[in-house]
């Protein structure tokens, strides 16, 4: 269960990530208030999980998952460049989070 909650904790770090860039500086209303709600829910949900788990592996995956998911909506929403080192790149940072989720322990 706390591995679940980092996981959703990562989607909601890269709704806040969007939103961040969506605000343009917090002088956007409705980003502004999505990047709190977004931002808030991911903290609570990672530190809810790191009652259970080691926080290395767990800070980690929610790292990777914030960042991978971020780096992709930007290419398939943002117009971010998109080229092959990067997707390359998106794919390590997603098979780390794995094997690091893979190798957490809980208590």
């Amino acid at each position: 269960m706390a591995w679940l909650l980092v996981v959703v904790a990562g989607f909601l770090e890269t709704g806040f990530a969007v939103c961040l860039k969506l605000s343009h500086g917090f002088t956007r209303l409705w980003p502004t208030i999505a990047f709190a709600i977004f931002a808030m829910g991911s903290f609570g949900l990672l530190t809810l999980a790191l009652r259970k788990l080691d926080v290395g592996p767990a800070y980690a995956v929610w790292t990777g998952i914030g960042a991978a998911g971020t780096a992709i909506y930007g290419m398939l929403f943002l117009g971010d460049l998109v080229s092959t080192l990067k997707i390359v790149s998106i794919t390590l940072v997603i098979l780390g989070v794995i094997g690091l989720q893979l190798s957490g322990s809980s208590h």
